[in-house]
């Protein structure tokens, strides 16, 4: 319960922070709270003294709103070198920033809302086309451009394109207008950002084998870990990242709002040298500004961009990754790192045949970005609210190596986006290859439990591979191999492990050999104990194992069976949990209940269980954290596989929005048991935000 609140004023603390230029616009476009009655504990002296501060803070939001662009947030001081525009309802902005909020379909006060009659518009730039050549962004070179103010008809209908015909502007075939990057300097500057290379640790089953015996099964845990996070923007992989957001009808309100403000933390998360495009679908998809770099200017920019999204129409999922792809594929630069997001709340509804039978979501998936390809990228995908399309997610995080997670409270989707981008701008590892190889005569590969990762055996049984592709700074993997034992005298040795991969900074090949697997053969039985470690990976794989038949049962509406695989996989981590304490076997117990409860009865299951379930698959498959419940929540137990920097980023994340969760805690009208059990020191809290917003300003 106490999650679930601290959720709650998260979202609510997202939409009334005013660190980005977004939330004020956020607030404006989510619909009023409903009336609720005061309880009758609270004394009307209480209320009053919670009005008169209502009536405080509207006092001092008009005050600053007459100094304060509402849009950028910067100073509106008259001789600094920008210009001013007074709107009829006496609202001043930077000329600039309402020009090319216009440009993207705002035509209201973003204070009052109060509707304009007069905007500023495009001077025509060719005579023969009768309209201006209007960039959808206002990137700088568009600045001369922005001089006239055109008078709507009194017919305005809300369709922006209908009455303004310059802002039809036609989207180019080609998207080669990326921003240009020195990846040469880059690379020189740093060439030894990266210390150490990935680490290599096997741990066989049982440390000896009677000389005599013949395993048939025998396990080996091959344990990888990348090297260290620099912390230093200067010293990772820069990143190109392509954001594919819903914007259709079902967004309105808050969800948009609090998408808003998701961005705006990823826009300011991101460094000079990291490019974003971003893509905006409802029922057809465009590209509001080709891949830019986020300098000051940049972030702005895309700032206002994201600012202006109006949420309306249909679903188009495929023709939004369409775009997103088409961005990867024409880009004439490449940073060494890149990825595709993707958020919606709906369900495809131009792409894929209504009939569940005939379902193919690889159509939803562009080809040229498939693994194989000279382009493929990894979609992380996003399913926001209960209405997602979980399996269509799901099928396109999985088809193209991402991962999928669910977002359940509209309060953390920032969280989740922030989780997401703590990896990417983490990544030090490229295009791993783990390699096995069978030493002595007899031994013989037989299996390699890789979950999403592929995986190959040799015919002969000799050797094996298994293609990992990016880690992130201190990711781990883990794989569990079989072998066949034969008997052998004296020792035998199993099994020698290598990898070969890419610096994700200088892409200079590195190769690492790990230590002979090598077992004792005593001539007599020897009573011994199983890897502590070995038996971990095993129980995991088991219970990822049993999550997919239960989802499976689930699918056939056989809850009662699905519960039951998963009370009968709990109970077996409940001993194991007794014996060794162990922190992962923990997580799983966590995890297997609350499947449990999500799958006791088909409304349960198609509200959120699916999802739950999928995005908990989708992060075992590829050990890679995940969003779902309150898995970003930084006291929840099910927190397997993220890594410091995912941690760091998401204790950003919150910490951004506590000053408004901590005025909550402070709030007459809340409860001491329902107050947010997170606390944030005072100096800690000016120390952040000061710093955020001098990024932005």
């Amino acid at each position: 319960m106490a999650a679930a609140w601290a959720r709650a004023k998260r979202a609510l603390a997202t939409c009334l922070c005013v660190s980005f230029p977004a939330r004020q616009r956020a607030i404006e476009d989510a619909p009023p709270p409903p009336a609720v009655e005061a309880p009758s504990s609270v004394s009307e002296d209480k209320l009053e003294s919670a009005s008169v501060s209502v009536r405080r803070l509207t006092s001092f939001g008009s005050r600053s709103s007459q100094q304060t662009c509402a849009i950028c947030l910067g100073g509106m001081r008259s001789g600094q070198g920008h210009a001013l525009f007074t709107a009829e309802c006496s609202h001043k902005f930077h000329f600039h920033c309402i020009s090319s909020n216009i440009k993207h379909g705002n035509l209201i006060c973003p204070i009052c809302r109060a509707e304009w009659k007069e905007l500023p518009g495009a001077q025509p730039a060719d005579a023969n086309y009768g309209r201006a050549r209007v960039n959808p962004l206002n990137w700088p070179q568009d600045e001369g451009h922005m001089a006239v103010v055109r008078r709507l008809s009194h017919t305005y209908s809300g369709n922006l394109q209908e009455h303004l015909p310059f802002f039809r502007t036609l989207e180019a075939g080609i998207f080669n207008d990326d921003e240009h990057i020195d990846l040469q300097s880059d690379m020189n500057d740093e060439h030894n950002a990266i210390t150490g290379s990935v680490k290599i640790k096997a741990y066989s089953e049982f440390p000896a084998i009677e000389q005599s015996v013949t395993k048939e099964i025998f396990a080996i845990l091959i344990h990888l870990r990348a090297p260290k996070s620099s912390h230093s923007a200067s010293s990772r992989a820069p990143l190109d990242l392509v954001t594919v957001l819903d914007v259709s009808g079902s967004m309105a309100g808050t969800k948009i709002a609090l998408l808003k403000n998701a961005m705006s933390f990823v826009i300011q998360t991101l460094g000079p040298n990291d490019r974003l495009s971003v893509i905006a679908f409802s029922s057809t998809a465009r590209r509001l500004f080709p891949l830019r770099r986020m300098t000051l200017a940049g972030r702005q920019q895309a700032l206002q961009a994201v600012s202006s999204l109006v949420a309306s129409g249909g679903t188009n999922i495929a023709d939004g990754l369409k775009k997103g792809a088409k961005v990867i594929e024409d880009r004439r630069l490449k940073n060494p790192v890149c990825s595709i997001i993707l958020l919606s709340d709906g369900q495809d509804t131009y792409t894929l045949p209504s009939d569940r039978n005939l379902l193919d979501y690889s159509a939803l998936v562009p080809p040229s970005i498939l693994p194989g390809t000279g382009h493929h990228v990894q979609i992380h995908t996003f399913g926001f609210g209960s209405d997602h399309d979980s399996a269509a997610m799901h099928a396109i995080a999985e088809i193209s190596s991402g991962t999928f997670s669910f977002i359940d409270a509209e309060g953390s989707i920032q969280d989740g986006f922030a989780q997401c981008i703590g990896g990417l701008l983490s990544v030090v590892v490229k295009e791993m290859r783990l390699g096995i190889e069978c030493v002595d005569n007899g031994v013989l590969l037989t299996s390699i439990k890789s979950g999403g990762y592929t995986s190959q055996v040799a015919e002969n049984g000799r050797g094996g591979s298994v293609d990992i592709g990016d880690l992130y700074a201190d990711e781990e993997r883990g794989f569990l191999l079989t072998l066949h034992v034969p008997p052998a005298q004296g020792q035998t040795v199993l099994i020698k492990p290598s990898c070969t991969y890419h610096d994700a900074i200088t892409m200079e090949n590195i190769e690492v050999h790990g230590e002979e697997v090598r077992i004792q053969r005593p001539e007599h039985h020897v009573d011994c104990k199983m890897s502590p470690e070995v038996e971990r990976e095993w129980h995991r794989v088991q219970a990822t194992e049993d999550m997919s038949a239960a989802r499976a049962a689930a699918e056939v509406g056989a809850f009662s069976q699905a519960v039951a695989i998963l009370e009968a996989r709990r109970r077996i981590l409940e001993s194991q949990a007794a014996q060794s304490s162990d922190n992962q076997c923990l997580a799983l117990m966590t995890e297997l209940r609350e499947m449990q409860e999500r799958v006791e009865n088909r409304r349960r299951y198609e509200e959120s269980g699916r999802a739950f379930m999928l995005a908990g698959l989708s992060s075992h498959s590829w050990q890679r954290a995940t969003a779902r419940g309150d898995s970003t929540e930084i006291t929840t137990t099910i927190h397997t596989y993220q890594t410091p920097t995912m941690v760091d980023m998401l204790q950003r994340s919150q910490i951004l929005v506590a000053p408004t969760a901590d005025m909550l805690n402070r709030s007459p009208t809340v409860a001491p048991s329902q107050r947010s059990p997170h606390r944030f020191s005072r100096s800690s809290r000016s120390r952040t935000t000061k710093s955020f917003s001098e990024q932005l300003l």
